[in-house]
């Protein structure tokens, strides 16, 4: 029997990821006759259907599930190949898959870059924002280098490395501005905006709410899809919020809310970056650690005082 291709690993690996021929194909920049073609003869190589196709939608047989794995192995295990040789360097080159998740992305992420490529303008970045379960995922099989997430995520095929904390500041409608901060057990009569299911800062603010699975006092939560709607709602007079700190210089500019810090014990995150515990370039990681953590020492450092000293009334 002739060996499949790698090409038609990767073809594969990419319509059972999307589970979709037009989406596949968009991810491998190449046309949908072209992947169909490939995959075709990987299905006429192997003697066996790998797909279910209809007319709107296709699926995994069984042997396609089982293989689908071990492709993944397979294509992991070549790009680490590789990483080997971008291990032996001092410093990181050529391409960098780091994932990071929404609400850290917008504030972090230009300060990140930037510095990144100060120091290796032949650093190839490519980045992907989505909610943590995504990014792990994908770290695990391979499709990211390494991923900016709140820690912990108790993966024991990961490293984690903490990077930096943050404080969670509640914002509420301008007119509030100067009164009393409510503490846990108030917020929990209170409308409650948060980010919609998945995100992980969502569980974060609801486990300081007390608002978990045991709560039993009524509550009225809101749901929005970004940051930036949830303190848009709040200008509105919606209800209130809480936000990471690394956000509220940017979020708070174009809105008419007020900022304020919660008594001690605050409620905070940690800041991290995970990467496969096998992976070949994980010193050079920790480096990009450490430019992350240096950027986010910067961005405090700099942050808005206006904000910073409503924060504190």
């Amino acid at each position: 029997m002739a060996t499949p291709t790698l090409r038609q690993l990767r073809y594969f690996e990419a319509l059972a990821r999307c589970g979709h021929f037009g989406r596949a194909a968009e991810a491998c920049a190449i046309s949908q006759p072209a992947l169909s073609v490939q995959v075709k003869e990987l299905e006429e190589m192997l003697g066996v259907e790998l797909l279910e196709r209809s007319a709107r939608q296709i699926r995994l047989t069984s042997f396609g599930e089982e293989f689908v794995l071990r492709v993944r192995e397979i294509l992991r295990s070549v790009d680490e190949l590789g990483d080997l040789a971008r291990a032996s360097r001092q410093e990181l080159v050529g391409r960098l898959r780091i994932g990071i998740i929404p609400t850290i992305a917008p504030y972090l992420l230009p300060s990140v870059i930037a510095n990144l490529t100060r120091r290796n303008a032949a650093l190839d970045i490519h980045l992907r924002e989505t909610v943590t379960p995504k990014l792990i995922q994908e770290l695990s099989e391979g499709r990211l280098d390494t991923a900016i997430v709140a820690l912990p995520v108790s993966e024991t095929s990961l490293e984690e490395v903490a990077l930096f904390e943050e404080s969670f500041l509640l914002v509420r409608p301008a007119e509030d501005e100067g009164k009393p901060v409510p503490n846990r057990e108030m917020l929990r009569e209170m409308r409650l905006l948060l980010l919609e299911e998945g995100h992980c800062f969502r569980e974060q603010a609801l486990s300081f709410c007390n608002l978990g699975m045991g709560a039993s006092k009524p509550r009225e939560l809101l749901d929005g899809s970004s940051l930036s709607t949830l303190v848009q709602m709040v200008g509105a007079g919606i209800g209130i919020t809480l936000i990471p700190e690394i956000a509220v210089s940017v979020e708070s500019r174009a809105a008419n809310v007020s900022i304020a810090r919660f008594e001690d014990p605050q409620p905070t995150r940690t800041i991290g970056m995970v990467w496969r515990k096998t992976s070949p370039i994980a010193r050079q990681l920790a480096q990009v650690g450490e430019v992350v953590r240096a950027s986010a020492e910067a961005l405090r450092a700099a942050r808005d005082p206006v904000v910073a000293a409503s924060a504190r009334a």
